[in-house]
């Protein structure tokens, strides 16, 4: 028996076809501030109602200064947070972008990414990536090198979740013939997200995708190339979905040019939907947005599901 289709989250997002746009939540971050949940759940729900394909959370295990501003983010645990987006939305696919997989055991990711998957109807994707906070590794107790502890932990991982008979009964030999999960019908992306301190060999070889950050446009078409490149050496061709992230700042003046932002843009939305033209040419799969102030949240959500949501059934991936 080979591994079954993948699930329903798999064909909205990454296997539609043309380029499909989704959001990272919380969509209202205050700095330093737990999210507004009752402010969150509107968000989302208005989100999936507008057709965006998919809402992705961050693994924050510990609450670490970060980034030119020193910021503490200060985030539900991933998989929880899904759950209560799963209860406030019916078609948008849910995402980790991405769990933590050297501080998380991969029995465990497995069963709550089984169970988000279960309760949200196939909508479940799963990202994972190393970390890149040292400061982490010590207090979960990882004394191995984190670029090892993820392969290992992502065969595991990718075995829990397997619908193959044969790589599930590979499994039960290491766990005394318990899996964590009954058996499925149908695939739950796996996604490494960022390098996960592999080669774009290995992510082609053993992924379902690969999920990156914002590059100026041609050093962007560079890695896209390698990613082409390494599915031709160790996938045998396979298409595998690239997914990009973007900071954005939608302006309100809809004719305002593009201005570079840190891994981003602030654009008007005419400029906006060119530059999504010229990715899906190049054969971005999904673009993952991270929406910036000062413009309130709610008016940029908006507008991109209004204007240009619609739009993007047309912006073919080549």
């Amino acid at each position: 028996m080979t591994d079954a289709a993948f699930n329903r989250a798999y064909d909205s997002v990454l296997g539609a076809g043309h380029l499909t746009l989704g959001l990272m939540t919380p969509l209202a971050r205050v700095p330093g501030e737990p999210a507004d949940f009752a402010r969150e759940t509107a968000l989302a729900a208005r989100a999936d109602a507008l057709g965006f394909a998919a809402l992705w959370t961050r693994d924050v295990p510990l609450i670490v200064p970060q980034g030119s501003a020193r910021e503490a983010a200060v985030l539900d645990d991933p998989f929880v947070w899904l759950a209560v987006l799963a209860g406030a939305t019916t078609s948008a696919a849910l995402g980790t972008a991405a769990a933590v997989l050297p501080l998380r055991h991969p029995l465990h990711v497995a069963k709550a990414a089984w169970s988000l998957d279960r309760l949200s109807g196939g909508r479940f994707i799963l990202g994972v990536g190393s970390g890149d906070r040292p400061e982490e590794l010590a207090p979960f107790g990882v004394d191995t090198a984190p670029e090892v502890l993820f392969r290992e932990r992502w065969q595991t991982l990718a075995a829990a979740l397997s619908t193959d008979e044969r790589t599930r009964d590979n499994l039960l030999v290491g766990t005394g013939g318990y899996a964590p999960t009954p058996a499925t019908t149908s695939r739950i992306p796996l996604l490494a997200v960022g390098t996960a301190r592999q080669s774009l060999q290995w992510i082609a070889a053993h992924a379902d995708g690969w999920a990156t950050y914002h590059r100026e446009e041609a050093r962007q078409q560079g890695r896209i190339a390698l990613w082409q490149r390494a599915l031709e050496e160790r996938a045998g061709g396979a298409r595998k979905p690239f997914v990009q992230s973007l900071q954005l700042e939608l302006l309100a003046d809809p004719d305002a040019p593009a201005q570079p932002l840190e891994l981003g843009l602030r654009a008007g939305r005419h400029a906006l939907l060119g530059y999504f033209e010229r990715m899906a040419a190049l054969g971005v799969t999904h673009m993952l947005v991270n929406l910036q102030g000062p413009r309130p949240i709610g008016d940029q959500i908006e507008e991109l599901g209004r204007e240009i949501v619609p739009r993007l059934a047309t912006l073919e991936v080549r």
